[in-house]
């Protein structure tokens, strides 16, 4: 007897170290997502195994020990990555509730399975199982433990949209709440259960029927409250693209103006053409060669206004090239264009405007005003691809988004910055295409293959 004692107690301490390693695995997992630096991850589910291993030797509670244990992850996180502590004290919080919620319902659910097993006539006729018995519900223990862990873990990274965004105070306070009312509730009904079984040596089961059910609907409030914010950050996301989207639209309007007053100017100067070529016919005729040739200067300096300086096969692209070279060239940049519209495709000047436009317009916003910026726009066909490349003046650094491939803005998006080479991304996959960034020698390189038809 004395030896299966002794045997359950290393089994049991073989059970809570293995628990440790299943829990810093999952905080490995839970932290992931949400970080660049997967290394970072990896130590703050280390730092939480560590940190209870340590408390092991030191007679505390449990909730204090799983509370510094998460307390070690969240400053671990914070050392790797020292940015939107926010977030990462989210994080810490809502897994610390999460396992409690996880352990609190494994006990209800095992303690009266292993009473029912305890209690049928086959364990009562044969008293030698009891250990058996005792291996298994330690093994079901831990399983229904780590099950039901996971599967709040992957709800929430589901759930959880914008995992690289900064967390505001206002969004840490309200998505909060939900662990740490769950939280306070685990600790009542907790005390509660041990002073009743302490007490009279067993509790109601409609106690344990309202315990179980409180905490899955305090493990679903979690889970629900991220899920509709997240949902609620989506659908302004989309709102806020559709309004880029409107803006985008109402400055191809503008630019078609523009053509249409160009071609009522290269109209006008047609139907003055006669007028025009009788008057130097006059002048030339009376001998009048200075005056004919000051005419002439004056007719070829308004022809040069009217048909615009650029001619990259569309009037559209020629009138956004030219607004941006202006616009460069008034900020001392170098503009350089080897630019032609695919006239003999499928590719919808629409579509050209609008990476045209977002890729210009984020070149002029982060090239450096100094000596020697440029910015370059060239375009070639190649097989059935039709490449455009913008490169520009760059220093500095990029941060990638992991989920979209695409570099981090710097500036709020509410201000619509952040989606133009999503914008661009759209238009190449709608041509079955996509697009390419790089950082070459002090240059930032963008790349947009389009399919044409062969």
């Amino acid at each position: 007897m004395e030896g299966a004692l002794i045997s359950e107690t290393v089994v049991a301490r073989i059970s809570w170290v293995l628990e440790l390693l299943f829990l810093g695995y999952c905080f490995y997992r839970f932290a992931r997502p949400f970080m660049e630096n997967a290394a970072g991850a990896f130590w703050s589910g280390g730092a939480y195994v560590l940190t209870m291993l340590l408390l092991y030797l030191v007679p505390v509670g449990y909730f204090f020990a799983y509370g510094m244990g998460s307390l070690a992850a969240f400053g671990a996180m914070c050392w790797a990555e020292r940015k939107n502590y926010r977030q990462k004290a989210f994080l810490s919080l809502t897994f610390f509730t999460l396992h409690w919620l996880a352990i609190t319902a494994t006990d209800i659910l095992y303690d009266n399975i292993y009473n029912f097993a305890g209690r049928t006539d086959f364990m009562v006729a044969h008293p030698e199982l009891w250990y058996v018995l005792f291996l298994g519900m330690c093994v079901i223990y831990r399983g229904m433990e780590f099950a039901l862990l996971a599967f709040e873990i992957w709800c929430i990274l589901r759930a959880y949209v914008y995992k690289h965004a900064d967390m505001t105070g206002k969004e840490l306070l309200m998505m909060a709440v939900p662990s740490i009312m769950g939280w306070a509730g685990v600790v009542i009904m907790r005390y509660y259960r041990v002073f009743y079984i302490i007490q009279t040596g067993e509790i109601s089961g409609s106690y344990e029927i309202l315990s179980l059910l409180y905490y899955i609907v305090s493990a679903a409030a979690v889970i629900v409250v991220i899920t509709l914010y997240q949902n609620i950050k989506v659908k302004q996301e989309e709102n806020l693209r559709s309004e880029l989207l409107a803006a985008q639209i109402d400055s191809i309007r503008q630019h078609i103006g523009q053509v249409e007053s160009l071609y009522q100017d290269i109209r006008s100067m047609k139907h003055d053409m006669a007028n025009h070529i009788f008057t130097l016919e006059r002048l030339y005729a009376g001998n009048k060669t200075k005056e004919a040739g000051a005419y002439s200067g004056e007719l070829k300096a308004a022809l040069s206004q009217a048909a615009g300086g650029i001619k990259s096969g569309n009037p559209v692209t020629d009138v956004i090239l030219q607004e941006m070279k202006n616009a460069a060239e008034k900020k001392g940049i170098h503009f350089q264009l080897e630019f032609y519209y695919p006239e003999d495709s499928c590719i919808n000047a629409f579509d050209i405007s609008v990476i045209l436009n977002n890729a210009l317009q984020n070149a002029l916003e982060n090239t450096p005003a100094r000596e020697n910026s440029r910015i370059s726009v060239c375009s070639y066909r190649q097989n059935n691809a039709y490449m455009i490349e913008i490169r520009n003046s760059f220093s500095g650094n990029l941060q990638w988004d992991r989920q979209s491939g695409l570099p981090v803005t710097s500036r709020k998006k509410t201000d619509g910055h952040g989606y133009g080479l999503a914008n661009i991304r759209r238009v190449a996959e709608k041509y079955f295409g996509d697009i390419d960034i790089a950082l070459e020698d002090g240059e930032f390189r963008l790349s947009v293959m389009l399919m044409t038809e062969g």
